[in-house]
C-alpha cells in the first residue's frame, strides 16, 4: 500500500532546464557587461551599481535608499551594499580645511577689496554624523563654511573702515571670524567643530595700497629715528657714566694720596715732638744735675 502512495520526483522538464540556461546567461552577461562598464563608468554610477565598498580611513560611510537617508553608519573598512537601490558616500570625521577664495566685500567707506583665501579648520564629529547630513545634506560645509564666511566678511568689512580692516584690527580678523563661524554652528549644527580661520591680506586698489605703502615707509623712518635716538641717548648716558666712574675712580685715588701725605705729616710731626721732649728732658736732666753737683771752688781741706 505504501509503495502505491510514495511520490516520485520527476525529471525536469525541457522547458524547466531552459528556463535555467536562459536565467544564467543573463546573468553572465550582465555580470560581464558591468565589468566592462563599471570601469569607464562616472563615480555615481560606479557608486549605485557596486556591491562591495571600500570606506578609506578618517572617514564613515552613510548610506540613501531611495533618496532617503539611512541610519547605518560604517566604520572603514570594506563593506556590502544593495546594488541598484543603495547609494554610499564617505563622510570626513577628521580634520579637514575648507578653502574659501575670492570674497569680495566693501568697507564702512565705499572701498571695495577682495579677500583671496581664507582658510577654515574644522571637523564633524562621527556622533552627529547622521543629524547633519539629514538637516543640510553631504554638502554641509557650504552652508556653514563657504556661505557663512562669506556672510560674516562682508558683515565685518561694513562695520570697519578700510584702515581699520586693513592695518588696525587685521590681527583679529581670524579670531573673529572662528568665533562668528563657530557660535552659529553650537546653535543650528552642533556637530561641526571650527579649530582655526587663517585670513589672507586683502587685495586693495593700487592707489590706495601705494599710499598705504608711503604712510609704512613714513612710520618705518620715523622709527628708525626714534631708535638712532634711543641708541644716541644711550651711548651719552654710557659715556657719562664712564665719566662719573672715572672721576670716582680719580677723585678716590686723590683721597687716598691725600690720606696718605697726611699720615706721613702727621708721622713726621709725632717724630719731632718725641724728639723734642726727648731733648727736653736730656736738657733738663743736665740742669738738675748742675745744679745739685756740690761746689768744690768753696771747700778747702781742714775746713
Amino acid at each position: 500500500m505504501d509503495s502505491q502512495h510514495r511520490t516520485v520526483a520527476s525529471p525536469p522538464s525541457p522547458q524547466g532546464r531552459d528556463s535555467t540556461a536562459i536565467l544564467f546567461t543573463f546573468l553572465s552577461f550582465f555580470a560581464v557587461v558591468a565589468l566592462i562598464l563599471v570601469p569607464s563608468a562616472s563615480p555615481s554610477f560606479q557608486n549605485t551599481l557596486s556591491i562591495l565598498h571600500q570606506v578609506p580611513e578618517g572617514h564613515v560611510g552613510v548610506y540613501w535608499r531611495g533618496g532617503a537617508l539611512l541610519k547605518t553608519i560604517t566604520e572603514p573598512g570594506f563593506h556590502l551594499k544593495m546594488p541598484f537601490l543603495t547609494q554610499y558616500e564617505p563622510v570626513q570625521v577628521t580634520l579637514q580645511t575648507d578653502q574659501v577664495t575670492d570674497i569680495p566685500c566693501g568697507t564702512k567707506g565705499g572701498v571695495m577689496i577682495n579677500f583671496e583665501k581664507i582658510e577654515v579648520v574644522n571637523r564633524l564629529h562621527k556622533e552627529f554624523v547622521f543629524e547633519t547630513l539629514l538637516n543640510y545634506g553631504v554638502h554641509y560645509d557650504k552652508t556653514w563654511i563657504y556661505d557663512k564666511i562669506h556672510h560674516e566678511i562682508n558683515q565685518f568689512c561694513s562695520s570697519h573702515s578700510l584702515q581699520q580692516v586693513y592695518i588696525d584690527v587685521f590681527d583679529q580678523i581670524d579670531e573673529k571670524m572662528k568665533d562668528a563661524l563657530q557660535v552659529d554652528c553650537t546653535r543650528y549644527a552642533p556637530g561641526i567643530e571650527i579649530i582655526s580661520v587663517r585670513v589672507t591680506k586683502p587685495t586693495i586698489p593700487n592707489s590706495i595700497r601705494r599710499n598705504f605703502e608711503q604712510m609704512e615707509e613714513e612710520r618705518t623712518k620715523v622709527l628708525i629715528a626714534i631708535e638712532k635716538q634711543k641708541v644716541a641717548e644711550k651711548e651719552a648716558e654710557t659715556m657719562k657714566k664712564m665719566a662719573i666712574s672715572e672721576a670716582e675712580k680719580n677723585a678716590n685715588v686723590s683721597k687716598i694720596l691725600m690720606e696718605q701725605k697726611l699720615l706721613e705729616k702727621d708721622s713726621t710731626r709725632r717724630q719731632e715732638e718725641i724728639e723734642n721732649a726727648m731733648y727736653l728732658a736730656r736738657e733738663k736732666s743736665l740742669a738738675d744735675a748742675d745744679f745739685y753737683r756740690p761746689d768744690l771752688s768753696a771747700w778747702s781741706p781742714g775746713s
